[in-house]
């Protein structure tokens, strides 16, 4: 006798999956973002590989991990800097079209960064790491965060969207 896919998994539990499961995937993903400039006032970012432009170092939040331990490792991650401190909260970002491959909030903070070393650590997913003046900065950004870079460079805390 063949049985049907999944058919050996009592309803019960099927049914709390699937609750789960919708949950899981139709929730925003938390991530960070660090607006992340030298003592001097040079804007660190990085050429992202899958699209070719500019963007502000950015990752997920991973489970277990805090904020400031995210903002420090995707900075470290991405563009081989050190986070030396975090200057304030630039704002909550959480368009739901701003990234087509899910929906985010983004904790964007302004850090200051020791950026004597700069490499990624994963060449696939980041191409290049520059620093930049103000004045210079490769817009337009990927995904659209324009705005955000605009606010960090421009002094603007607290935003929320």
């Amino acid at each position: 006798m063949k049985l049907a896919p999944l058919s050996w998994i009592p309803k019960p539990v099927m049914m709390i999956v699937r609750e789960a499961g919708r949950h899981v995937l139709r929730h925003p993903v938390s991530g960070v973002m660090a607006a992340a400039r030298t003592e001097q006032g040079r804007w660190l970012l990085v050429r992202r590989a899958d699209t070719g432009t500019w963007s502000m170092p950015a990752g997920t939040l991973e489970w277990g991990e805090t904020l400031r331990a995210s903002l420090d490792r995707e900075v470290r991650e991405e563009t081989g800097a050190t986070v030396l401190r975090i200057e304030r909260l630039v704002g909550v970002y959480s368009r739901p079209d701003r990234d087509t491959r899910f929906h985010a909030v983004t904790v964007v903070a302004e850090v200051v960064v020791d950026a004597s070393r700069l490499g990624a650590m994963n060449p696939l997913e980041i191409r290049e790491v520059g620093l930049f003046d103000a004045d210079r900065i490769p817009y337009p950004l990927a995904f659209e965060i324009d705005d955000m870079m605009r606010d960090a460079i421009e002094g603007r805390s607290g935003v929320l969207e």
